[in-house]
């Protein structure tokens, strides 16, 4: 495990527009802007020969590449590739990430600031200045976290941008008629069971399979939000709803493998659960995430989790598009509120925050 902090605690739920800590700008797409290149989580460096020299690349690189929290083995959050100043041509300023790296005196201290869509779209390009080389470390030291932080989210966003547009209506139809809410599933989600106060839709392929489960309960008051009542009502759940191939098989959660922390979703207290499932009495198992967010209009707890099985493959991209997925959730009182809007609310990226 790598030592760069990703900072889960600017994360936030909502999913909301971008502005930068030195006052970003927003680029309105023309049309005759290219579409972005790269697939999800690609990022290209941009930085003088030298700096691919001193360890300033390498810093940066050991930020960009760190682990990847809650999945069963290591995975990078970005693969990065890298360009000279001189050589950043056409082809390259198409990439949908970019991180442009300028050392030189004339600045007075280390920051960031971004611009989307300066070349291509969707599109974040990043500068990150420094008077020189240890000033830059030592600024990646304080501020990596919430860099990695950052453009985790702007992937996110633009899986959610993807599903607004893509998504399985079926599945939409049932988890309005059983728990009056809306969400957004990939379509690939093609198989469907249902039970009382519960919906489990799976691409169903055996392997790099994707899943998705909504089920709510009654809230009775702040304890329900504690990390063992958690673990007790996943477990009661899954046992009762998600068996294994044989009697007494069934998924339970791995609890020392989890990680539950309280966020805010729409402005509004919810826990997020983060890490690994596994079959009781059958070898079988995978990552998971869970958004649990109160229904004050019905005084119940909504669960939306997305779960994954991909044995010896990578989980990374199944991973992120149920969690996106998850970000898609309105309760009923937003859906009369008619609050249909999964953009990321500006925020401030400061490095202080962390």
């Amino acid at each position: 495990m790598k030592n760069v902090r990703f900072s889960a605690a600017l994360l936030p739920v909502m999913l909301l527009a971008l502005v930068s800590c030195t006052g970003g700008s927003s680029n309105k797409k023309s049309i005759m802007t290219p579409t972005a290149t790269g697939a999800p989580y690609e990022m290209l460096v941009v930085a003088d020969p030298e700096d691919f020299q001193n360890g300033v690349y390498d810093a940066l690189h050991e930020v960009l590449t760190d682990d990847i929290p809650g999945l069963p083995q290591s995975e990078e959050f970005f693969k990065v590739s890298k360009t000279t100043s001189r050589d950043f041509t056409r082809s390259h300023r198409y990439c949908r990430n970019i991180i442009i790296v300028k050392i030189d005196r004339m600045f007075t201290q280390a920051k960031y600031k971004f611009s989307r869509d300066v070349y291509a779209s969707p599109q974040i390009v990043m500068t990150i200045q420094a008077p020189d080389i240890a000033g830059f470390k030592k600024f990646l030291e304080k501020s990596g976290g919430s860099i990695l932080t950052f453009f985790d989210k702007v992937e996110i966003n633009r899986e959610v941008e993807h599903l607004k547009r893509s998504h399985h209506p079926v599945i939409e139809e049932k988890v309005q008629d059983i728990f009056g809410c809306d969400v957004y599933v990939p379509e690939d989600l093609r198989r469907m069971k249902t039970a009382k106060n519960f919906l489990w839709a799976s691409t169903d392929r055996g392997e790099r399979d994707m899943n998705f489960v909504i089920y709510s309960y009654p809230y009775t008051d702040a304890n329900t939000f504690t990390a063992g009542y958690f673990f007790d009502k996943r477990d009661s759940v899954m046992q009762r709803n998600i068996p294994g191939p044989r009697e007494g098989q069934y998924m339970t959660t791995t609890r020392e493998f989890v990680k539950v922390r309280d966020a805010e979703v729409k402005g509004k207290y919810a826990q997020i659960a983060r890490g690994l499932w596994d079959m009781k009495n059958y070898d079988m198992g995978g990552p998971f995430v869970s958004i649990s967010r109160v229904d004050e209009k019905n005084q119940r707890v909504i669960v939306v989790e997305g779960f994954v099985y991909a044995p010896g493959d990578s989980k990374k991209g199944l991973m992120r598009r149920m969690e996106a997925a998850l970000y898609t959730l309105r309760l009923p009182d937003e859906i009369d509120e008619d609050t249909n809007n999964f953009k990321l609310e500006e925020i401030t990226i400061n490095p202080d925050d962390e």
